[in-house]
């Protein structure tokens, strides 16, 4: 393996766009290393080689080790880390945006930070889950009745498409296996849409805290824009998963995502409805401004960095 240090940094434009990467990967009981710019996962059966730039989310069940190493090239190419327990119920993250530039993460900031600007980015996201219903003019109560009533009739209609029988929603944070097949299947495939709302958020430089529906948590808008797809993508594959029985019900799960995400090029979507959301324009920047650091200065001037401006005048 060559040496870490030896190598550059990879620019943004050599890196793979995040809507063309894998959703996620799911690994258990295994060494991940590095091997130049792959990662390696090692185990009884020997071991694989994943091009790091291709995740979008690596999800590191039980039995793990990941190197430092290995971090650092998941760290490098914007990928998501995510530690789930053994019946996850546990969710960390790490990684590194895919772009140089903060302007997404600008207007990101500046539509959160006002609250008529807030509440309009919400309704957008009750447009986008519920076409069919206008939230024009409805206050956050409406929108969260909505929600409700909303969820509880894809859940009706989800047991009556497979025959899995649905009394409620009941989770338990801290015993998986306290819920019946479908609960625990809803359950796994939660924990992968967070996963992958928080790589695709982090990769494009947003700020993971700042929710337009949710508040208060380190991953507020990671569960606003994974809630995009809950009755479409998320609820269905559960439901489908817990149709063939209790057994593994989680590895199902996954398995019955991963394919209805591919089949709906979910991360290239999810993409593009944040930007929708933000009201951003790819083309508003010039080129190579992923890289371009400048000093504020007032008048909302921006000035070169690099340089000292103590004796010159601005304007």
């Amino acid at each position: 393996m060559s040496t870490v240090s030896r190598r550059s940094t990879s620019t943004p434009r050599e890196l793979a766009r995040v809507g063309d990467r894998l959703s996620f990967i799911y690994l258990e009981r295994c060494t991940v290393h590095r091997d130049d710019n792959a990662i390696t996962a090692t185990d009884t059966d020997g071991t694989t080689h994943i091009p790091a730039a291709t995740v979008g989310t690596l999800l590191l069940g039980p039995g793990t080790r990941i190197t430092h190493q290995a971090m650092s090239v998941l760290g490098e190419c914007g990928a998501g880390v995510v530690w789930v327990g053994e019946h996850g119920v546990r969710f960390y993250a790490g990684g590194r945006a895919l772009t140089r530039s903060s302007a997404l993460a600008e207007a990101h900031a500046s539509a959160w930070a006002n609250r008529r600007t807030r509440l309009e980015v919400a309704r957008a996201m009750y447009r986008l889950r519920f076409p069919d219903e206008d939230p024009a003019g409805r206050t956050r109560q409406d929108l969260l009745s909505m929600e409700g009533r909303r969820l509880k009739d894809c859940y009706r209609r989800e047991s009556a498409r497979t025959g899995v029988p649905w009394i409620r929603r009941d989770y338990h944070r801290d015993n998986f296996a306290a819920g019946d097949a479908p609960n625990q299947a809803v359950t796994a495939a939660a924990q992968c849409m967070y996963g992958i709302a928080h790589a695709v958020v982090t990769a494009l430089g947003c700020s993971p805290a700042l929710g337009f529906v949710h508040s208060g948590h380190e991953r507020s808008f990671v569960l606003d824009i994974a809630d995009l797809y809950k009755t479409d993508i998320a609820i269905p594959a559960a439901f489908d998963a817990a149709a063939d029985g209790l057994d593994d019900v989680a590895s199902r799960t996954r398995r019955a995502l991963r394919t209805r995400i591919n089949e709906t090029n979910l991360l290239d979507r999810c993409v593009n409805d944040i930007k929708t959301l933000l009201h951003h324009d790819d083309n508003s920047g010039a080129p190579g401004d992923q890289d371009r650091v400048t000093l504020q200065s007032d008048g909302d001037a921006h000035l070169e960095s690099g340089r000292n401006y103590g004796d010159e005048v601005l304007w």
